[in-house]
């Protein structure tokens, strides 16, 4: 079983280069997702996050994740107090997954998993190959603020909060640059694999 992990800046692509890696035929794992589960509404994460940072990034039992976004990527401390609530369970919770499939009678040929922070949480010793994926900043503020109607400033801070992409290239064995259309995207993917680009294929 062939284990490659994705990571990268924000805005930069990361989920669609690990959906156009699903639709070659390999099993797909999302550290976001997984979280999204850990911080599912009245579970203990949200309970601690409510006792511990705020009763007002909590509502009727559920994560206001954009107060509490706001909140953290302002504020170094508290994203890291938030990192520790969460981070722990969504790390035990993937590599329960990621064992799994490995462990099945017929493990799947490749498993890619997603991993924003996966650096900055210490996971590269997991995988067999690591890829970052890149984007120009201008390109990150952009997507940034057309997906999440944040201002620049409030783009450029959440850019700025993350380890930077320079370190995360060097650290990489394979770099996928989304800065063209989705057939380049799609080439580099197949050249990852090692197998002759193949037709584009829609992403929604």
């Amino acid at each position: 079983m062939r284990l490659i992990g994705i990571t990268g800046g924000v805005a930069t692509g990361k989920s669609l280069v690990a959906r156009l890696f699903g639709q070659l035929g390999a099993v797909v794992l999302s550290a976001d997702a997984v979280a999204c589960e850990v911080t599912a509404p009245h579970s203990p994460a949200v309970t601690r996050i409510e006792s511990e940072m705020g009763e007002r990034f909590v509502r009727d039992g559920a994560l206001d994740r954009a107060a509490l976004g706001a909140h953290v990527f302002a504020d170094a401390e508290a994203r890291r107090h938030l990192e520790s609530i969460v981070h722990p369970e969504v790390l035990r919770r993937l590599r329960a997954n990621i064992e799994d499939l490995r462990n099945r009678a017929d493990p799947p040929e490749v498993v890619i998993v997603e991993v924003p922070l996966l650096y900055e949480v210490g996971m590269e010793d997991w995988f067999d190959e690591v890829i970052v994926v890149t984007a120009r900043e201008a390109e990150q503020v952009r997507r940034l603020r057309e997906r999440d109607g944040l201002s620049e400033a409030a783009a450029l801070a959440r850019i700025g909060a993350q380890m930077p992409l320079a370190q995360k290239r060097a650290r990489a064995d394979h770099v996928i640059a989304n800065d063209g259309d989705v057939a380049d995207l799609a080439a580099q993917v197949d050249a990852v694999l090692g197998r002759p680009a193949a037709p584009v294929r829609s992403c929604h």
